[in-house]
C-alpha cells in the first residue's frame, strides 16, 4: 500500500529475499549484480501488466487457435547511466527485442542537480512503450531529468523502474511528471543529508562495478 498515486511497490516474497541481499554490506559485486539482474526481471513482470496484446492464430499439437502477442519491438529501454545497465538484462530478458537507449547523467555533490553528459535513443513516438531504469530514485532530479529527455524525443507512455524510492524522489516525479507510473521493489526511509537513501544499499553503481 503506497500514499503516492502513481507508485506501485512490488513487494513479493522473491523481491523482499532477494533485495534483503543486495542491502547487505558483505554482498560482493558478482552477486550483486545477478541479484539486480533477478530484481528487474521480477519487476518487469508488474510493470508490463498495461501492454496491449494483439491476436495471433496458432497451431497447438492439436487444434488451431487465437493465442495473445506483445509487440516487444514496440518497447524501449532506457537505462540512466551508469547504473541503469545492470537493469537492462533482466528487462530484455522477458522482451528481447526491445529496444534500447541511453541516457547518462550523473549528480552533482555539491549541487546535488543533474548534469547531462550523454543521450542516445532509439526513434519512439506515442505508441512506443518505454521504460526508464534507475535502480535509487533518491531525489529524483536525475530520473526527472531523464524523463524529460525520453518525452522531448516523442515518449508518451513512459514508465520508471527502481529497485529502492525514497518519498523525497517519488514526489518530485509525481510533481514533474504526473502521467508517469513508477515501480519499485521498496519505499524506503528518507535521504540523509548527502542525499542518500536511508536504509537503502549505498551507491549502486559503486556496488555493481566496484568503483569504491
Amino acid at each position: 500500500m503506497s500514499v503516492f498515486d502513481q507508485l506501485t511497490i512490488v513487494n513479493h516474497p522473491l523481491i523482499q529475499h532477494k533485495l534483503g541481499i543486495m542491502r547487505d554490506d558483505q554482498t560482493g559485486p558478482k552477486e550483486f549484480r545477478e541479484l539486480l539482474k533477478e530484481i528487474t526481471l521480477l519487476l518487469t513482470y508488474e510493470a508490463t501488466r498495461h501492454i496491449p496484446t494483439y491476436e495471433k492464430e496458432i497451431t497447438t499439437p492439436l487444434v488451431r487457435m487465437v493465442g495473445q502477442s506483445i509487440e516487444d519491438k514496440k518497447v524501449t529501454v532506457v537505462p540512466i547511466l551508469r547504473a541503469g545497465l545492470g537493469m537492462v538484462e533482466g528487462v530484455l530478458s522477458l522482451m528481447p527485442n526491445a529496444s534500447v537507449g541511453y541516457i547518462g547523467i550523473y549528480r552533482d555533490p555539491d549541487t546535488i542537480q543533474p548534469v547531462e553528459y550523454y543521450s542516445k535513443l532509439p526513434r519512439i513516438d506515442e505508441t512506443t512503450q518505454i521504460f526508464v531504469l534507475d535502480p535509487m530514485l533518491a531525489t529524483g532530479v536525475s530520473s526527472s531529468w531523464a524523463l524529460k529527455l525520453v518525452k522531448r524525443a516523442g515518449g508518451k507512455q513512459i514508465s520508471l523502474m527502481c529497485l529502492i524510492a525514497a518519498p523525497e524522489g517519488v514526489r518530485l516525479i509525481e510533481k514533474n511528471h504526473p502521467d508517469v507510473k513508477v515501480f519499485t521493489a521498496a519505499l524506503d526511509e528518507r535521504l540523509n543529508d548527502h542525499a542518500y537513501i536511508i536504509p537503502g544499499l549505498g551507491d549502486a553503481g559503486d556496488r555493481l562495478y566496484r568503483t569504491k
